[in-house]
């Protein structure tokens, strides 16, 4: 049997994930820091890209109309209409002999400030009410500087102090001792790393265990807690130490009757003894993490002013970026002659008007997606919790007329600073859970149901999970046992028999 050659005309259509548009949605996933540091980072390394001092360059809306920047980005388009195809900017023009380069002057002249009602805050409200930024920079000491500090002042010989500067460096962020590639006593690989007997090693541990924070240096939580037991001056210390010793178990359970059988004492000399454990810690080192807290920035403002809600974007400078006018009067003029100077010149502007474009594209898609996350839940930014709506990203998606999967990106690690607290954008999408009255409610609104149940309890005598079902129940709200038990596990809560206790 032949073989048959065939020609054939096929048509189709493809996505092709051009570095612009991988450029457009990396930036629309960033967090509001993250973006911060892409703008520094691409400021560093392209010329052309500049933040102007307004103190030095006057006010922004009285440049030369040429001037391209986010500003002139937001007086371009309508807020409430989308983001016009990147490839639509660019200007190209070249023959078959030279290479195609940007009409740069009508591409920097299409930006005019001619439209000012789409600026994002709308509402005028004071730029000095929105939160400091310098109120959030802090450089904590870490747990390593902590106790090489003090190990600084205690009088050890030259082996003491070698095995005490592999312990502390070798402790977790909570100030336990542990090596991940090593089962048993990881003090053990430690001695023989410094050159020292494992008993010179021990009592140098117990001597690191004793400052401050007490109980770091531990290889275990029986030990920490221990370690801050015996520190306590209390007449019942001994006591709480004993029972740290040998009844973990009891007292994880909170078995209470059983430890005061086992040790032949009353259980209110137990009961007083465990309340004790409230002035442990059983992580120690952690508010000497050696990572920065993680501050967050709001990327978005709603405020309330009158009786609507107004969306305010948080600009932090990045309005201000714009193409450098040496370059641009350099170029206007012919100063800069064809070769490899002009290319690059061109290649810099292509990449600054495109990161220009795109963080415009994604402060306005936060814009628009904030707007209509507003406008579905009015209840909740009036009343609060409670009255959290169901809603999916196909609703918010739907009403702005853009992909679920935009949305998605657009939700992540963004933050709005509401009048009800600050939040994560994702955190207004929530599943419905069907109530008895008709009215669906969201399960973030449930778990905060269970959360005041929770703590509106006796703590000796604590919720089941089936006790929660019928409250809940009580409230029009029909869940079974095994939601409730997944919800108190999201929320951290503990199961009733843990949650119990004594005094």
């Amino acid at each position: 049997m032949g073989m048959e050659l065939k020609q054939s005309l096929k048509l189709s259509q493809q996505l092709v994930m051009t570095p612009q548009l991988q450029q457009a949605i990396k930036l629309l996933q960033l967090s509001h820091m993250e973006l911060l540091e892409q703008v520094q980072e691409e400021m560093e390394q392209n010329p052309l890209l500049e933040q102007p001092d307004e103190t030095v360059e006057g006010d922004l809306a009285e440049k030369a109309p040429g001037e391209a920047s986010l500003e002139a980005e937001n007086a371009e388009a309508p807020a409430g209409s989308e983001a016009p195809a990147p490839e639509a900017a660019q200007e190209v023009k070249g023959d078959g002999e030279n290479p195609a380069e940007i009409d740069w002057e009508a591409y920097l002249n299409s930006y005019q400030f001619n439209d000012p009602t789409t600026a994002s805050n709308k509402g005028n409200v004071n730029t000095d009410d929105l939160p400091s930024f310098e109120a959030n920079l802090v450089r904590k000491e870490d747990l390593f500087e902590h106790l090489a500090t003090q190990l600084g002042m205690l009088a050890l010989n030259d082996a003491e102090r070698r095995v005490a500067m592999l312990i502390v460096g070798n402790l977790t962020e909570d100030g336990y001792l542990k090596l991940p590639d090593v089962e048993g006593d990881p003090l053990i690989r430690l001695a023989s790393e410094a050159d020292v007997s494992v008993a010179l090693a021990e009592k140098t541990l117990r001597r690191i265990q004793q400052l401050d924070p007490k109980g770091c240096g531990s290889r275990d939580l029986q030990e920490c807690l221990l370690n801050q037991a015996r520190a306590l001056h209390d007449p019942l210390a001994p006591l709480l130490g004993t029972i740290i010793k040998k009844h973990m178990k009891f007292l994880e359970s909170k078995n209470l009757p059983a430890i005061a059988r086992d040790l032949k004492v009353s259980l209110e000399e137990v009961i007083a003894a465990t309340k004790l454990i409230e002035q442990l810690d059983p992580r120690p080192g952690r508010n000497y993490t050696g990572d920065d807290a993680q501050y967050i920035t709001p990327d978005v403002f709603v405020y309330k002013l009158g009786e609507d809600y107004t969306v305010v974007l948080n600009d932090d400078g990045l309005s201000k970026l714009r193409i450098s006018g040496t370059y641009r009067a350099a170029l206007r003029k012919g100063g800069v002659g064809p070769g490899q100077a002009k290319e690059f010149i061109q290649e810099k502007l292509r990449s600054a008007m495109w990161l220009i474009r795109s963080i415009h594209q994604r402060q306005r898609t936060i814009f628009k997606v904030t707007e209509s996350i507003v406008k579905f839940q009015r209840d909740f930014l009036d009343k609060g919790i409670a009255h959290l709506k169901p809603l999916i990203l196909r609703d918010v998606a739907e009403d702005i007329g853009m992909h679920e999967s935009t949305v998605s990106r657009v939700t992540t690690a963004k933050y709005v600073h509401t009048p009800q607290g600050i939040f994560e954008l994702k955190y207004f999408f929530n599943s419905s859970i069907s109530r008895v009255s008709g009215d669906d409610i969201a399960s973030e609104a449930v778990m905060n149901h269970i959360k005041l149940i929770v703590g509106g309890e006796d703590a000796k005598n604590p919720y089941s999970d089936q006790k929660i079902v019928e409250l809940l129940r009580t409230q029009g709200i029909v869940i079974a046992r095994r939601t409730v038990a997944k919800y108190r596990e999201v929320l951290g809560v503990l199961p009733s028999s843990k949650r119990k206790r004594y005094y």
